[in-house]
């Protein structure tokens, strides 16, 4: 069986993406590692689940991140798509916390969706499984 174990979002700053997955997502620290000259090997996780998955918060400077994470803002696509219980929930406490979103929740199918700005170049969609 293959699994899925590490994936990873390119940020403008992998400090404040760490701050922001970590303390206002509520992310849980995977790994933090100094790996010499300010670079950062950071990945964080779904707090107290999960635990074989991995997200890294991965530089996005370079000649193929940067077009890439420009064209997707550029189209409004999100980056990462993240499962919660209750969009409506999430994003009125996220809402609270100052984020900002450039989709409140909206129901599209089987799904209930959001789509928040992460502060370090991404758009974040969160999405619900609609019973149906």
């Amino acid at each position: 069986m293959i699994k899925i174990a590490m994936t990873s979002v390119y940020v403008d700053d992998v400090a404040k993406a760490h701050a922001f997955y970590t303390d206002v997502l509520g992310f849980e620290t995977r790994n933090h590692v100094d790996l010499g000259d300010g670079t950062l090997f950071v990945t964080v996780g779904a707090a107290g689940a999960q635990g074989d998955v991995e997200l890294l918060l991965e530089p996005g400077q370079g000649p193929i991140a940067e077009p890439y994470r420009a064209a997707l803002r550029e189209a409004g696509l999100p980056v990462i798509v993240f499962s919660v219980d209750d969009v409506a929930a999430e994003h009125a406490r996220l809402d609270r916390l100052g984020v900002r979103f450039t989709q409140g929740p909206e129901e599209q199918g089987p799904v209930i969706t959001a789509v928040l700005d992460d502060t370090v170049g991404n758009y974040v969609q969160l999405m619900q499984s609609v019973a149906k």
